[in-house]
């Protein structure tokens, strides 16, 4: 009986951890740039994990904009009034690959972010 009782268990262990990757996801952001999100429910609490990577400005309880700062890797979760998580995803903050130029001198490479105008990559120190 208690060889059953451990394999239910471990089985609803394995259906929470399915149910939760479900809520989760990946959200993509440029530097510099702003993605509007939209969640179903209403938002109460929003938890940035680095807002040295992104920034977080909301607009009513339904959206917000997400805002690339630094390259790297952040989370963000959304709950409602009663404390149920409604959103997570981890942040992505990128750069648009089609502005970068490889630069080589000496045998040194580097890269430049081209767009405007050439310079050094802004958030890789």
């Amino acid at each position: 009986m208690s060889n059953q009782l451990l394999k239910a268990a471990a089985l609803a262990v394995i259906a929470g951890a399915f149910a939760m990757s479900a809520f989760a996801s990946q959200l993509t952001v440029e530097i510099n740039k702003t993605k509007p999100l939209t969640v179903a429910g209403q938002a109460s609490s929003i938890v940035l994990g680095n807002p040295d990577v992104a920034d977080v400005t909301v607009t009513d309880a339904n959206r917000l904009f997400i805002t690339g700062k630094a390259f790297g890797t952040t989370n963000l979760i959304i709950y409602n009034i009663d404390g149920r998580q409604i959103y997570s995803a981890d942040v992505v903050v990128t750069t648009n690959s089609s502005n970068l130029v490889s630069v080589v001198r000496a045998g040194n490479a580097e890269v430049v972010d081209c767009s405007p105008s050439c310079g050094p990559m802004v958030g890789t120190e």
